[in-house]
C-alpha cells in the first residue's frame, strides 16, 4: 500500500514521489530546474512531482515545426527538448511535471505515458467528464457534443479529419534521460483559450482546445491541481 503524498520535506525512505506546488512561475526557469534536477539526481533521489501554473508562453518540441506557430504576437515562443510540437501554457491551467525514475519503477516510456493519460482521465471523471485517447495522438481529447457522455470512441477515426467532434482538453510531453523523466501533462481548467487559435495545438490543424469551464464544470485551479497532484503520485508508487 502506498503511502499518501506529501507537500513537506520527504525523507529518501519515504515511499512515493514528493508531490511540490510551486504556484505560479515563469516558464524558463522552471524548465532549467527540471533539467537541473534530472542531471544531479541519483539511485536514491525520491521522485517529485511539480505543480505549476504558467504565464502565456507557448513550447516548441524538439521537432517542433515553425509552421505550426501560425500568428506571431507579444506571447513568447521557448524552445525545449521535449518531444511533440508546439502547445500553450497559460493561466488557468495546471501543469504537472513528474521527475520519476523509469528504471526503479520498472516500467518503460509506452506505460509511463499510459499512467500519465491515465492520471488525466480519473481527474476528468471526478468532475463527470468522459475523456477519451485517440491512437497516435498523445493527450486526452473529449466529445464536444456530449463531453459527459460514457460511451466510449468507436471505430477507427476519419483519416482526414482525426479528430472531428472532439476537443483537447489535456496535452502531454516528454523527455527521458538516463531513465528518469521530465516535462509532463497540462491540464486545462479556466483560461483563456484564444492562443491555441494562435497555433497548430501540438501540429494537428483545426484541433480546438477546451477547458473544464468551456465544458460547463466550476472548480478552481488549486482544486483540479489537488486531484492530479494526488493521482500522479498513485499511479507512480514502487
Amino acid at each position: 500500500m502506498c503511502a499518501q503524498p506529501v507537500i513537506a520535506a520527504q525523507r529518501p525512505d519515504m515511499i512515493g514521489p514528493h508531490i511540490v506546488h510551486l504556484g505560479l512561475q515563469a516558464y524558463e526557469p522552471t524548465f532549467q530546474a527540471m533539467r537541473e534536477f534530472t542531471a544531479a539526481r541519483s539511485a536514491d533521489t525520491p521522485d517529485e512531482i511539480w505543480l505549476v501554473e504558467h504565464p502565456p508562453v507557448f513550447t516548441q518540441g524538439l521537432a517542433g515545426k515553425p509552421e505550426h506557430l501560425l500568428v506571431r504576437s507579444g506571447i513568447p515562443v521557448v524552445p525545449t527538448n521535449r518531444g511533440g510540437q508546439v502547445t500553450f501554457h497559460g493561466p488557468g491551467q495546471v501543469v504537472a511535471y513528474p521527475l520519476i525514475d523509469l528504471k526503479r519503477l520498472g516500467i518503460y516510456v509506452k506505460e509511463y505515458v499510459y499512467r500519465l493519460e491515465g492520471s488525466v482521465l480519473k481527474v476528468l471523471e471526478r468532475h463527470g467528464v468522459t475523456g477519451h485517447r485517440v491512437a497516435g495522438a498523445p493527450g486526452i481529447y473529449v466529445r464536444l457534443d456530449d463531453p459527459f457522455s460514457h460511451a466510449a470512441l468507436t471505430g477507427p477515426r476519419p483519416a482526414n479529419d482525426a479528430f472531428r467532434g472532439l476537443g483537447k482538453i489535456a496535452a502531454l510531453g516528454i523527455k527521458v534521460s538516463r531513465n528518469c523523466t521530465y516535462h509532463g501533462v497540462s491540464l486545462n481548467v479556466a483560461m483563456d483559450l484564444r492562443p491555441f487559435l494562435q497555433i497548430n495545438p501540438c501540429g494537428y490543424a483545426g484541433l480546438q482546445a477546451v477547458d473544464l469551464a468551456k465544458l460547463g464544470v466550476s472548480t478552481d485551479w488549486a482544486t483540479v491541481a489537488g486531484q492530479l497532484g494526488e493521482r500522479l503520485a498513485a499511479n507512480f508508487c514502487p
